[in-house]
């Protein structure tokens, strides 16, 4: 890139009546101010970034007052313990901090912080692609700042650090996960010599909150292509250290001629794929989690060869103690990736075989208005290169499809509940509590998925009337 281009991109960046506005507020308190980090960073690569970071030379807070006064007295939010301040602007959500040093205990990611020059600044900052700064101040206005080389690392794809690797982990190891991140969200290859400093941190990231660390785990797995950043953490061993139940699918075990295939980059395709359809976070977690248990269902059979006996069910038992040892939501988003993770075999078996009224009915009983979700998940989960094979399973898949809806529109079975409950039989028979509700009770359930009655009040209320003269029990008087 040129003198004039990166002139003309800088100029571009800072084009809004906002960085005017900021600039002259600086010019007023007589202090140098600059747009840094992810938005020139963002602009550079024609990304969207509405995120806009503004150091001062001089008391953040105090540009920020001023920008606000300028703007009409709006709200600020002060930080004081912090040093920075942040307002709202049309589309942009604007932090301003002064300029700053920092040293680090051993022990701690919270730097001990002191006011410092745009330099010390920007060698603080985790990467070279983010220590870009534009000047905003009239003398600087426009003007690119990079120090580090960013623009070059940017041309060449790679993310490095502007200081010694091994500071900058140790220091903070929460930036092993950014780089991680940031080569996974841009498509882009960490250093060499960054990827092995990180090998040799790895330890550190013990001292980083399982919070920090899911979301930036998170963040990897909303990217375009998340098997980047799983794949790096494997190999940098990070993986194994914060999510070593993952770790664990890694690796083939063979019997003679016999081997299974890698459960962990069967897993990252089965991610990929589904994140070529979906931008939901969980339901990209299920396929994350989907065969989680196979490292502990793994059995060889001589007849059989590698099986993995149950390990839909108790995968989808592990899900809570993950969640929580990752520090994810205990709630509702927890409860959908264990159910599609307990389903995930059931509409791959139902594609390999007959499609029957019936186990469609069980599939829409059990999956509820996670059907359509579950049938990308078990789409993604198809992973075969043989040709032949994936055609037949993509084939079947539509016809399974197809099955869905013509039994939804016909018996209503999507979170569906027997339209008669274990009250009405006991009303009905004049009994309380008892094996006999039960036993009656899953009757009329497996009645109306076997077809054997419509899913109607007026016919599963004759079919309990059978049912219950069959067990010797008598209809109650009126």
């Amino acid at each position: 890139m040129t003198k004039e281009e990166i002139d003309r991109i800088s100029k571009q960046a800072v084009k809004s009546e906002i960085f005017e506005i900021i600039g002259k507020a600086a010019d007023h308190l007589g202090v140098e101010a600059y747009a840094v980090g992810g938005y020139v960073r963002d602009f550079y690569l024609y990304r969207p970034c509405t995120d806009l970071d503004v150091v001062s030379v001089g008391k953040g807070i105090d540009l920020a007052l001023e920008v606000a006064k300028q703007l009409g007295d709006r709200k600020v939010h002060v930080y004081k313990s912090f040093g920075t301040a942040q307002l709202v602007y049309d589309e942009y959500d604007i932090e301003f901090v002064g300029a700053r040093k920092e040293s680090y205990r051993n022990d701690s990611r919270k730097p001990i912080v002191e006011d410092g020059t745009l330099d010390d600044d920007l060698k603080r900052r985790d990467f070279t692609i983010n220590a870009l700064a534009i000047g905003l101040s009239k003398d600087k206005y426009g003007v690119l700042v990079d120090t580090f080389d960013g623009l070059d690392d940017m041309d060449k794809r790679i993310i490095r650090t502007p200081l010694d690797p091994d500071i900058t982990y140790s220091d903070d190891p929460l930036r092993m996960m950014r780089a991680i991140r940031f080569a996974s969200q841009l498509g882009f290859e960490i250093e060499k010599e960054s990827f092995e400093s990180i090998k040799r941190n790895k330890e550190r990231i013990k001292i980083i909150s399982k919070e920090r660390i899911a979301e930036e785990m998170n963040k990897i797995i909303l990217s375009d292509i998340p098997s980047i950043g799983f794949s790096l953490l494997f190999d940098a061993g990070l993986l194994q250290i914060i999510f070593p139940e993952m770790a664990a699918l890694q690796g083939v075990d063979s019997v003679g001629v016999q081997s299974h295939k890698d459960n962990f980059y069967h897993t990252l395709q089965v991610l990929d794929n589904l994140s070529l359809r979906t931008k939901d976070l969980w339901l990209r977690w299920s396929a994350v989690l989907h065969d989680i248990a196979k490292p502990l269902t793994k059995r060889f059979d001589d007849k059989a060869g590698w099986t993995f006996h149950g390990h839909e069910d108790k995968g989808a038992r592990m899900v809570p103690k993950i969640f929580a040892d990752l520090k994810l939501p205990q709630n509702e988003k927890m409860k959908y990736v264990q159910k599609l993770v307990l389903l995930h075999l059931r509409p791959i078996v139902l594609a390999q075989e007959v499609v029957t009224d019936s186990a469609v009915r069980r599939l829409l009983a059990d999956a509820g208005d996670d059907i359509d979700d579950l049938m990308l998940l078990c789409q993604a989960d198809v992973t075969t290169k043989n040709f032949t094979k994936m055609k037949k399973y993509l084939a079947n898949f539509e016809l399974v499809k197809r099955k869905l809806k013509e039994v939804e529109e016909k018996d209503h079975l999507r979170n569906w509940q027997p339209p008669i409950s274990g009250e009405d039989i006991m009303n009905a028979f004049g009994i309380g509590p008892s094996l006999q509700v039960g036993l009656i009770k899953e009757a009329i359930r497996e009645a109306i998925l076997e077809g054997t009655i419509p899913n109607q009040p007026d016919a599963a209320y004759e079919f309990m009337i059978r049912k219950g003269a069959e067990m010797g029990l008598k209809k109650a008087k009126s």
